[in-house]
């Protein structure tokens, strides 16, 4: 076998592995709930997922419990039920409330000097 064949072969099985290994198990599971978007107004069961809220302007309503709550953006606005795991906030004037659970709250807005709003309320 020449270099050429050689070379060629070995690259036509280094790119077939990462197609063939199993995907490792991810957190994230069937009832992620996805809000991209600008001024959406919603309601919806977090069926045990994560609630994910990215854009601007946009209030949501989260029945049941959320795994986990993020926001991306700014000014969104987030009202939960229970909220189990992490509440976790980026960008600037992102309000996220809820009732009960005691997440942790990761608000990378407020290291960076950015106005979020995380809190239990009763």
């Amino acid at each position: 076998m020449s270099r050429k064949a050689w070379g060629t072969a070995l690259l036509a099985g280094l790119l077939t592995v990462p197609f063939t290994v199993a995907a490792p198990n991810a957190a994230a599971i069937n009832d992620d709930t996805h809000i991209v978007g600008t001024g959406i107004t919603q309601t919806l069961d977090c069926h045990n997922g994560t609630l994910l809220v990215n854009g601007s302007g946009n209030t949501i309503t989260a029945f049941g419990t959320c795994w986990a709550v993020t926001v991306q953006g700014s000014s969104n606005t987030v009202i939960a039920d229970t909220i189990v795991n992490d509440v976790t906030a980026y960008g600037f004037n992102q309000t996220v409330i809820f009732h009960n659970g005691d997440p942790a709250l990761i608000d990378v807005g407020r290291q960076l000097g950015l106005g979020n709003r995380l809190a239990k309320i009763p």
